[in-house]
């Protein structure tokens, strides 16, 4: 039955990772609380396990009196000689029994099994809880196993991570038993188990991405220096090369593109782009705000504040589109940036439009009015202004301001 139960457990050492000194600390202390039991809380015991051998041994040590008054530890001379009394103990030494493990009961035993499965599933979720906790921030390959409303459940070695929405790529697609890659985020400890949060919208996500597929990053010859990210739509990604024989935006973007369009592909088609850093804010701001063009930066240091001013048919380049462009070159630089529009002059337009080709814009009846009054281009309208167009009895301010900004707003989707 030792051997057995040994065995048993020794077993969950190789399959689990158990280390077996943990395990065999594990066995005494189990084996010697039933001793307790057994013999009371005062009982004096000693348990002996040999995990290579297989074998528990289990000894409870009494003293030698002449008369017993507490069987559990008092033991008679007479008894001790009736045992086999072969190192000549006399009353008053301390008298060491060897217990077979049968005769503790079969409802012991049951409990000490018990016992020792309840404290292997804490060690195994300790040993899982340390594994995760050791891969925090790295890249790990699971597959998706359940689809929740809130959450995806990956399986990774046979333990489970969960995705959750927020962590999620947006608009990305999950399908049960696809593989998929993510960092581990968070470790924490639940009341069932390890919690594992793993992650595919965090920044540190895309680092690990580019150490992977750009080979000078991994190496150190490329540095990192800041990430802005807006998951599944666009991110800016700045970089700075340690050997100035090494263009640091060539080597991350790949012969033909084909290192960033790895990464782009793992994200779910996200727009990256890929800039040199500068020690030098000025210069910083404006290669985070490419492609647009600015004409002046002032910059604050101390409150890191940055204003930029741009011609009306760049400003909607450096916004970006729903602002995404701007958002991210403040996370990249780290200034808050604000944009002052100038109106760029009417001649420096390269084409211009004829007002019929903005009927639908401006509506029937103000481009029969504008017609009418011999504003044929929409150049000619703008050069007009607002106060030459409120010489058309049937234009309040409201309605010219209106109109003057639909026609500049085509002139800034024919700069994009």
């Amino acid at each position: 039955m030792n051997v057995d139960i040994v065995e048993s457990f020794a077993q969950m050492v190789r399959e689990k990772g158990i280390d077996k000194d943990v395990l065999g600390g594990i066995l005494e202390e189990v084996f010697g609380l039933l001793i307790k039991k057994k013999y009371g809380e005062d009982a004096k015991y000693d348990v002996v396990v040999n995990m290579d051998r297989g074998d528990i041994e289990l000894y409870i040590e009494r003293e030698i009196v002449e008369t017993v008054e507490n069987p559990n530890t008092q033991v008679s001379l007479e008894e001790v000689n009736r045992k086999g009394n072969e190192d000549e103990l006399d009353i008053g030494d301390d008298y060491s029994e060897k217990i077979e493990l049968i005769s503790l009961g079969r409802r012991l035993i049951t409990l000490a099994k018990q016992s020792l499965n309840q404290k292997i599933r804490e060690i195994e979720k300790d040993v899982i809880y340390n594994e995760y906790k050791e891969l925090l921030g790295e890249i790990v390959v699971g597959d998706i196993y359940q689809i929740r409303k809130s959450d995806i459940l990956v399986n990774h070695n046979k333990n489970e991570l969960v995705l959750p929405r927020s962590e999620q790529i947006p608009f990305e697609r999950y399908k049960k038993g696809e593989t998929v890659r993510a960092i581990v985020k968070e470790v924490k400890k639940g009341s069932s188990g390890p919690v594992i949060i793993v992650s595919r919208a965090d920044n540190l996500f895309l680092r690990r991405l580019f150490e992977i597929e750009i080979p000078e990053i991994y190496d150190g010859i490329i540095e990192i220096k800041s990430i802005a990210r807006e998951p599944g739509e666009r991110a800016k990604v700045a970089v700075e090369s340690q050997d100035s024989r090494i263009d640091a935006v060539g080597a991350c973007v790949g012969m033909k593109g084909v290192r960033i369009h790895a990464i782009v592909r793992e994200l779910n088609n996200e727009n990256i782009d890929v800039i040199n850093y500068s020690e030098d804010p000025y210069t910083f701001i404006q290669k985070a705000l490419a492609p647009a063009k600015l004409k002046k930066i002032e910059i604050d240091e101390e409150i890191k504040k940055a204003t930029v001013n741009a011609d009306s048919d760049q400003v909607s380049l450096l916004v970006g589109r729903n602002g995404v462009n701007i958002r991210l070159a403040m996370k990249l630089t780290g200034y808050d940036i604000e944009v002052i529009r100038e109106e760029k002059p009417f001649e420096e337009y390269e084409e211009d439009i004829e007002l019929i080709d903005l009927k639908d814009e401006l509506g029937e009846d103000i481009y029969q009015l504008l017609i009418n009054h011999r504003y044929d281009t929409a150049i000619e309208v703008l050069t007009a202004g607002p106060e030459k167009l409120k010489e058309i009895e049937a234009l309040n301010e409201e309605k010219i301001n209106e109109i003057i900004e639909i026609i500049k707003s085509q002139f800034e989707e024919e700069e994009e």
